[in-house]
Protein backbone atom coordinates (compact mmCIF):
# COMPACT_ATOMS: atom_id res chain seq x y z
CA UNK A 1 0.00 0.00 0.00
CA UNK A 2 1.53 3.30 -1.01
CA UNK A 3 1.65 6.10 1.49
CA UNK A 4 -0.78 8.27 -0.50
CA UNK A 5 -3.38 5.50 -0.36
CA UNK A 6 -3.24 5.23 3.41
CA UNK A 7 -6.00 7.54 4.61
CA UNK A 8 -6.65 7.44 8.36
CA UNK A 9 -8.73 10.61 8.89
CA UNK A 10 -11.86 11.68 6.94
CA UNK A 11 -14.63 14.25 7.52
CA UNK A 12 -18.04 13.18 6.23
CA UNK A 13 -21.46 14.89 6.01
CA UNK A 14 -24.43 12.57 6.54
CA UNK A 15 -28.17 13.16 6.11
CA UNK A 16 -30.84 10.62 7.02
CA UNK A 17 -34.19 10.37 5.22
CA UNK A 18 -37.36 12.23 6.17
CA UNK A 19 -40.37 10.19 7.26
CA UNK A 20 -43.28 9.88 4.82
CA UNK A 21 -46.52 11.77 5.43
CA UNK A 22 -49.59 9.98 6.75
CA UNK A 23 -52.53 9.79 4.33
CA UNK A 24 -55.83 11.72 4.80
CA UNK A 25 -57.78 9.34 2.53
CA UNK A 26 -61.49 8.65 3.04
CA UNK A 27 -62.86 5.26 2.00
CA UNK A 28 -65.13 5.70 -1.00
CA UNK A 29 -66.53 2.63 -2.74
CA UNK A 30 -69.60 2.10 -4.90
CA UNK A 31 -71.78 0.71 -2.11
CA UNK A 32 -70.01 2.44 0.79
CA UNK A 33 -70.30 6.18 0.06
CA UNK A 34 -69.29 7.18 3.60
CA UNK A 35 -66.72 4.59 4.56
CA UNK A 36 -64.75 6.74 6.96
CA UNK A 37 -61.01 7.37 7.16
CA UNK A 38 -58.62 4.72 5.80
CA UNK A 39 -55.38 6.71 5.36
CA UNK A 40 -52.20 4.70 6.01
CA UNK A 41 -49.02 5.74 7.83
CA UNK A 42 -45.94 7.18 6.17
CA UNK A 43 -42.78 5.06 5.90
CA UNK A 44 -39.67 5.64 8.01
CA UNK A 45 -36.84 7.65 6.48
CA UNK A 46 -33.61 5.77 5.73
CA UNK A 47 -30.87 5.61 8.39
CA UNK A 48 -27.20 6.33 7.72
CA UNK A 49 -25.28 3.39 9.20
CA UNK A 50 -21.54 2.92 9.75
CA UNK A 51 -20.51 -0.72 9.27
CA UNK A 52 -17.19 -2.43 10.05
CA UNK A 53 -15.61 -4.48 7.28
CA UNK A 54 -12.55 -6.64 8.04
CA UNK A 55 -11.46 -6.53 4.37
CA UNK A 56 -10.79 -2.78 4.51
CA UNK A 57 -7.45 -1.46 5.80
CA UNK A 58 -7.81 2.27 5.22
CA UNK A 59 -10.40 5.04 4.73
CA UNK A 60 -9.09 5.73 1.21
CA UNK A 61 -12.43 4.78 -0.41
CA UNK A 62 -14.03 7.72 1.44
CA UNK A 63 -11.42 10.25 0.34
CA UNK A 64 -13.51 11.46 -2.61
CA UNK A 65 -17.03 10.73 -1.32
CA UNK A 66 -17.81 13.00 1.58
CA UNK A 67 -21.64 13.22 1.43
CA UNK A 68 -24.04 10.39 2.29
CA UNK A 69 -27.80 10.86 2.00
CA UNK A 70 -30.45 8.23 2.80
CA UNK A 71 -33.82 7.99 1.01
CA UNK A 72 -37.01 9.60 2.30
CA UNK A 73 -39.87 7.37 3.46
CA UNK A 74 -42.85 7.11 1.11
CA UNK A 75 -46.24 8.64 1.97
CA UNK A 76 -49.07 6.50 3.31
CA UNK A 77 -52.00 5.70 0.99
CA UNK A 78 -55.58 4.44 0.99
CA UNK A 79 -56.80 1.20 2.57
CA UNK A 80 -54.47 1.91 5.50
CA UNK A 81 -51.45 1.08 3.34
CA UNK A 82 -48.20 2.09 5.02
CA UNK A 83 -45.62 3.81 2.81
CA UNK A 84 -42.34 2.01 2.11
CA UNK A 85 -39.37 2.81 4.37
CA UNK A 86 -36.55 4.80 2.79
CA UNK A 87 -33.47 2.74 1.90
CA UNK A 88 -30.67 2.87 4.49
CA UNK A 89 -27.21 4.02 3.43
CA UNK A 90 -24.11 2.16 4.67
CA UNK A 91 -20.66 3.65 5.17
CA UNK A 92 -18.17 0.78 5.32
CA UNK A 93 -15.04 1.31 7.41
CA UNK A 94 -12.08 -0.81 8.58
CA UNK A 95 -11.98 -2.38 12.04
CA UNK A 96 -10.55 0.06 14.55
CA UNK A 97 -12.44 3.11 13.23
CA UNK A 98 -13.51 5.75 15.75
CA UNK A 99 -16.49 7.99 14.89
CA UNK A 100 -16.61 11.49 16.36
CA UNK A 101 -19.04 14.38 16.21
CA UNK A 102 -17.21 17.09 14.26
CA UNK A 103 -18.65 20.00 16.30
CA UNK A 104 -18.18 18.66 19.82
CA UNK A 105 -15.19 16.34 19.09
CA UNK A 106 -17.04 13.80 21.26
CA UNK A 107 -16.46 10.11 20.45
CA UNK A 108 -19.82 8.66 19.39
CA UNK A 109 -18.64 5.04 19.09
CA UNK A 110 -15.90 2.81 17.71
CA UNK A 111 -16.12 -0.33 15.64
CA UNK A 112 -13.84 -3.27 16.37
CA UNK A 113 -15.75 -6.35 15.17
CA UNK A 114 -16.45 -7.42 11.60
CA UNK A 115 -20.03 -6.70 10.55
CA UNK A 116 -20.70 -4.43 13.56
CA UNK A 117 -23.21 -1.68 12.67
CA UNK A 118 -24.05 1.62 14.35
CA UNK A 119 -26.61 4.20 13.27
CA UNK A 120 -24.98 7.61 12.93
CA UNK A 121 -28.09 9.48 11.68
CA UNK A 122 -31.59 8.11 12.36
CA UNK A 123 -34.27 8.35 9.70
CA UNK A 124 -37.37 10.38 10.61
CA UNK A 125 -40.48 8.49 11.73
CA UNK A 126 -43.38 8.28 9.29
CA UNK A 127 -46.49 10.31 10.12
CA UNK A 128 -49.71 8.61 11.22
CA UNK A 129 -52.59 8.38 8.74
CA UNK A 130 -56.06 9.75 9.53
CA UNK A 131 -57.29 6.21 10.39
CA UNK A 132 -55.50 6.63 13.74
CA UNK A 133 -57.47 9.74 14.68
CA UNK A 134 -60.96 8.28 14.27
CA UNK A 135 -63.02 8.33 17.46
CA UNK A 136 -66.65 8.19 18.59
CA UNK A 137 -66.84 11.98 18.57
CA UNK A 138 -64.70 12.51 15.45
CA UNK A 139 -65.63 9.89 12.89
CA UNK A 140 -64.22 11.62 9.81
CA UNK A 141 -60.86 13.22 10.71
CA UNK A 142 -59.52 14.97 7.64
CA UNK A 143 -56.01 15.41 8.95
CA UNK A 144 -52.91 13.26 9.36
CA UNK A 145 -49.37 13.66 10.71
CA UNK A 146 -46.48 14.88 8.58
CA UNK A 147 -43.33 12.74 8.66
CA UNK A 148 -40.46 13.66 11.00
CA UNK A 149 -37.43 15.37 9.53
CA UNK A 150 -34.23 13.35 9.17
CA UNK A 151 -30.97 14.17 10.95
CA UNK A 152 -28.05 16.04 9.43
CA UNK A 153 -24.64 15.73 11.04
CA UNK A 154 -20.94 16.18 10.29
CA UNK A 155 -18.78 13.33 11.55
CA UNK A 156 -15.07 12.55 11.66
CA UNK A 157 -13.86 9.02 10.94
CA UNK A 158 -10.48 8.22 12.48
CA UNK A 159 -8.65 4.97 12.03
CA UNK A 160 -6.67 3.46 14.89
CA UNK A 161 -4.63 0.64 13.46
CA UNK A 162 -5.21 -2.85 14.83
CA UNK A 163 -1.69 -4.27 14.77
CA UNK A 164 0.04 -6.73 17.10
CA UNK A 165 3.30 -4.80 17.35
CA UNK A 166 3.73 -1.03 17.15
CA UNK A 167 7.16 0.38 16.31
CA UNK A 168 7.92 3.40 18.48
CA UNK A 169 10.94 5.65 18.03
CA UNK A 170 12.26 9.05 17.06
CA UNK A 171 12.40 9.99 13.38
CA UNK A 172 15.30 8.33 11.61
CA UNK A 173 15.61 5.47 14.14
CA UNK A 174 15.39 2.90 11.32
CA UNK A 175 11.75 1.81 11.78
CA UNK A 176 10.90 1.83 8.06
CA UNK A 177 14.08 -0.08 7.23
CA UNK A 178 13.27 -2.76 9.83
CA UNK A 179 9.71 -3.10 8.50
CA UNK A 180 10.92 -3.42 4.90
CA UNK A 181 13.38 -6.17 5.90
CA UNK A 182 11.18 -8.39 8.09
CA UNK A 183 7.89 -7.91 6.19
CA UNK A 184 6.86 -7.47 2.57
CA UNK A 185 5.88 -3.81 3.19
CA UNK A 186 7.52 -1.19 0.98
CA UNK A 187 7.69 1.93 3.15
CA UNK A 188 9.34 5.12 1.92
CA UNK A 189 12.90 5.20 3.27
CA UNK A 190 15.20 8.20 3.17
CA UNK A 191 17.88 9.85 5.27
CA UNK A 192 15.78 12.66 6.68
CA UNK A 193 13.29 13.09 9.50
CA UNK A 194 9.56 12.42 9.02
CA UNK A 195 9.94 10.30 5.90
CA UNK A 196 6.99 8.31 7.25
CA UNK A 197 3.94 10.55 7.52
CA UNK A 198 1.35 7.76 7.64
CA UNK A 199 1.58 4.39 9.43
CA UNK A 200 2.86 1.48 7.36
CA UNK A 201 1.54 -2.02 8.02
CA UNK A 202 3.48 -5.19 7.37
CA UNK A 203 2.86 -8.88 8.01
CA UNK A 204 5.79 -10.63 9.67
CA UNK A 205 6.12 -14.25 8.61
CA UNK A 206 7.17 -16.46 11.49
CA UNK A 207 7.95 -20.20 11.76
CA UNK A 208 5.35 -22.81 10.74
CA UNK A 209 3.38 -20.33 8.61
CA UNK A 210 2.46 -18.22 11.62
CA UNK A 211 2.22 -14.46 11.13
CA UNK A 212 1.73 -11.27 13.10
CA UNK A 213 1.12 -7.67 12.07
CA UNK A 214 3.62 -4.90 12.68
CA UNK A 215 2.90 -1.18 12.25
CA UNK A 216 5.59 1.42 11.65
CA UNK A 217 4.15 4.49 13.34
CA UNK A 218 5.61 7.88 12.29
CA UNK A 219 8.48 9.07 14.48
CA UNK A 220 7.72 10.71 17.79
CA UNK A 221 9.32 14.03 18.66
CA UNK A 222 9.40 15.63 22.09
CA UNK A 223 6.10 17.41 22.60
CA UNK A 224 4.14 15.00 20.40
CA UNK A 225 1.64 14.48 23.23
CA UNK A 226 0.83 18.21 22.99
CA UNK A 227 0.31 17.81 19.26
CA UNK A 228 3.73 19.08 18.13
CA UNK A 229 5.00 17.83 14.80
CA UNK A 230 2.28 15.45 13.65
CA UNK A 231 1.61 14.55 17.29
CA UNK A 232 -1.87 13.21 17.94
CA UNK A 233 -2.35 12.13 14.35
CA UNK A 234 -0.08 9.16 14.93
CA UNK A 235 -0.02 8.64 18.70
CA UNK A 236 -3.61 7.32 18.45
CA UNK A 237 -2.37 4.38 16.36
CA UNK A 238 -0.25 3.15 19.27
CA UNK A 239 -3.37 2.67 21.43
CA UNK A 240 -4.40 -0.49 19.58
CA UNK A 241 -1.05 -2.31 19.50
CA UNK A 242 -0.71 -5.08 22.05
CA UNK A 243 3.11 -4.88 22.20
CA UNK A 244 5.35 -1.86 21.78
CA UNK A 245 8.77 -2.24 20.16
CA UNK A 246 10.97 0.74 21.01
CA UNK A 247 13.62 1.30 18.36
CA UNK A 248 16.65 3.35 19.40
CA UNK A 249 19.75 3.69 17.18
CA UNK A 250 23.09 2.48 18.56
CA UNK A 251 24.67 5.86 17.76
CA UNK A 252 22.19 7.77 19.97
CA UNK A 253 23.98 10.07 22.46
CA UNK A 254 22.15 8.43 25.39
CA UNK A 255 20.03 5.32 24.73
CA UNK A 256 18.25 5.30 28.11
CA UNK A 257 17.45 9.01 27.87
CA UNK A 258 15.85 8.51 24.43
CA UNK A 259 13.81 5.61 25.79
CA UNK A 260 12.66 7.72 28.79
CA UNK A 261 11.54 10.57 26.49
CA UNK A 262 9.55 8.15 24.32
CA UNK A 263 7.89 6.57 27.37
CA UNK A 264 7.08 10.02 28.78
CA UNK A 265 5.40 11.11 25.52
CA UNK A 266 3.22 7.98 25.61
CA UNK A 267 2.40 8.52 29.29
CA UNK A 268 1.33 12.13 28.71
CA UNK A 269 -0.83 11.15 25.76
CA UNK A 270 -2.51 8.16 27.45
CA UNK A 271 -1.16 6.60 30.69
CA UNK A 272 -2.82 3.26 29.81
CA UNK A 273 -0.25 2.81 27.04
CA UNK A 274 2.35 2.05 29.71
CA UNK A 275 0.45 -1.14 30.63
CA UNK A 276 1.46 -2.72 27.31
CA UNK A 277 4.37 -5.12 26.97
CA UNK A 278 7.59 -3.44 25.85
CA UNK A 279 10.75 -4.53 24.10
CA UNK A 280 13.72 -2.30 23.28
CA UNK A 281 15.67 -2.95 20.07
CA UNK A 282 18.95 -1.11 19.59
CA UNK A 283 19.13 -0.63 15.83
CA UNK A 284 22.09 0.03 13.52
CA UNK A 285 24.21 -2.15 15.81
CA UNK A 286 26.36 -3.36 12.88
CA UNK A 287 28.34 -0.17 13.63
CA UNK A 288 29.43 -1.67 16.96
CA UNK A 289 32.30 -4.13 17.40
CA UNK A 290 32.04 -6.90 20.02
CA UNK A 291 34.11 -4.96 22.57
CA UNK A 292 31.91 -1.87 22.34
CA UNK A 293 28.78 -4.03 22.48
CA UNK A 294 30.01 -5.72 25.68
CA UNK A 295 30.69 -2.29 27.24
CA UNK A 296 27.20 -1.08 26.31
CA UNK A 297 25.60 -4.24 27.70
CA UNK A 298 27.12 -3.60 31.12
CA UNK A 299 25.62 -0.09 31.18
CA UNK A 300 22.25 -1.12 29.71
CA UNK A 301 21.82 -4.06 32.12
CA UNK A 302 21.85 -1.54 34.98
CA UNK A 303 19.67 1.01 33.19
CA UNK A 304 17.04 -1.35 31.72
CA UNK A 305 16.20 -3.35 34.82
CA UNK A 306 13.29 -5.66 33.98
CA UNK A 307 12.91 -4.30 30.45
CA UNK A 308 14.09 -6.75 27.77
CA UNK A 309 16.43 -5.33 25.11
CA UNK A 310 18.44 -6.70 22.20
CA UNK A 311 20.83 -5.51 19.50
CA UNK A 312 19.72 -5.67 15.87
CA UNK A 313 20.79 -4.47 12.45
CA UNK A 314 18.22 -4.38 9.65
CA UNK A 315 20.82 -3.70 6.94
CA UNK A 316 23.24 -6.44 8.07
CA UNK A 317 20.29 -8.73 9.04
CA UNK A 318 21.68 -9.27 12.54
CA UNK A 319 19.50 -10.31 15.49
CA UNK A 320 16.28 -10.36 13.44
CA UNK A 321 15.41 -14.01 14.11
CA UNK A 322 15.96 -13.43 17.82
CA UNK A 323 13.72 -10.33 17.57
CA UNK A 324 10.90 -12.29 15.90
CA UNK A 325 11.20 -15.07 18.50
CA UNK A 326 11.01 -12.57 21.33
CA UNK A 327 8.00 -10.74 19.85
CA UNK A 328 6.14 -13.99 19.14
CA UNK A 329 6.68 -15.11 22.73
CA UNK A 330 5.38 -11.76 24.04
CA UNK A 331 2.31 -11.87 21.79
CA UNK A 332 1.43 -15.41 22.76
Amino acid sequence: MTEGNFVDYVKVHVTSGKGGQGSKHMRREKYIPKGGPDGGDGGRGGHVIVKANKNLWTLYHLKFKRHFKAEHGEHGSKQTSTGADGADVYIEVPLGTVVRDKETEEILFELTEDGEEKIVAKGGRGGLGNAHFKSATNQTPRYSQPGEEGEEVDIILELKILADVGLVGFPNAGKSTLLSVITAAKPKIADYEFTTLKPNLGIVKYRDYKTFVMADIPGIIEGAAEGKGIGHRFLRHIERNSTLLFLIPADAPDIKEQYDILVDELRRYNPQLLDKERLVAISKSDMLDEELKAEMKKILDKQFKGIPYLFISSVAQQGLTELKDKLWKMLN
